[in-house]
């Protein structure tokens, strides 16, 4: 007798030891997806524990966006897996989130530009291929990098970072014109995570379910938008 059931669809999900990526990767579990997540240690992450307690459905892989070597190692390792949905999920913000580019150091500078725009892209430049034909890569951007929403200004290291990311993601996408997959830049709004910081508005239980519902939603369009975790479209 065969088993006609399909496969269960499947997540490669950049940065999921906690906060945002971990509680996604829980999301897409518990929706009976299988999930390879990534931490930056070997170790002693809620992934690691989410994993030890759906050993069938969460795997873990060692991973430092920041670091070429790390990514081209994990390509070379999942060279035979394919994957219905990448999505990279990847930021830090400055000590001082207000100081102006005067008072902002070069190395702070480069910290964050390099987690949250280069390091990124530079994964989805090397893993996009893992992806099926038809599958979604996707990025966890911010709606503080729309330019045309930025009236009040602050937070001009951060804004500048994803502003930076979706100017890298758009080229991706016109370089890539003629692919079926599916392509997201995120903003999933001011969130009570370590990122977001205590005075956010929603929790990760009131937002996790429409940021996996837009995932999921974005796989039948093929091209790039840039979507609010409720579909909506955000200015670039």
């Amino acid at each position: 007798m065969h088993d006609n059931t399909p496969p269960a669809p499947s997540i490669l999900l950049v940065g999921a030891s906690r906060g945002l990526g971990h509680a996604m990767a829980g999301e897409f579990a518990h929706r009976g997806w299988t999930v390879l997540g990534t931490a930056r240690s070997a170790g002693g992450t809620a992934l690691h524990e989410l994993a030890h307690q759906h050993p069938d459905r969460v795997l873990v892989e060692t991973l430092d966006v920041t670091h070429a070597d790390q990514i081209a190692a994990l390509r070379q390792r999942l060279d035979r897996r394919r994957f219905d949905v990448l999505f990279v999920n990847a930021g830090i913000t400055h000590a001082a989130p207000d100081a102006t580019m005067a008072e902002v150091d070069p190395e702070a500078f480069s910290r964050v530009m390099l987690t949250n725009a280069f390091g990124p892209m530079r994964t989805i430049e090397l893993l996009g291929e893992l992806v099926t034909e038809r599958g979604l890569i996707g990025i966890m951007s911010s709606g503080q990098g729309s330019v045309a929403n930025n009236t009040l200004g602050g937070r001009d290291l951060y804004r500048g970072s994803k502003a930076a990311l979706n100017m890298f993601m758009r080229s991706y996408a016109a370089r890539h014109a003629d692919s079926a997959r599916a392509l997201l830049l995120l903003a999933p709004g001011w969130i009570r995570t370590e990122l977001g910081g205590p005075d956010a508005p929603f929790t990760l239980e009131q937002t996790i379910p429409d940021i996996v519902d837009c995932i999921v939603a974005k796989r039948a369009r093929p091209g790039l938008e840039y979507l609010d975790r409720h579909g909506q479209t955000v200015p670039w």
